[in-house]
């Protein structure tokens, strides 16, 4: 999978989720990471790498 580039309504970068490793991380529009999520165990952690819950929630870290 490519960056997937988060945009806002007007077309501004918000955020942006790269593959790495077979994980999944997302980072704001400064390029400070956010959180990643793990498809293996299903899980997405925050920044911390405390679990915020089961499945693909990494838009909601934003």
């Amino acid at each position: 999978m490519a960056n997937q580039v988060l945009r806002d309504k007007n077309g501004s970068k918000i955020g942006e989720i790269q593959e790495t490793n077979g994980k999944f991380i997302i980072r704001d529009a400064r390029e400070e990471k956010k959180g990643e999520y793990d498809p293996k165990s299903n899980t997405t952690r925050d920044e911390r790498g405390t679990k915020v819950g089961t499945g693909n929630l990494l838009t909601s870290l934003l």
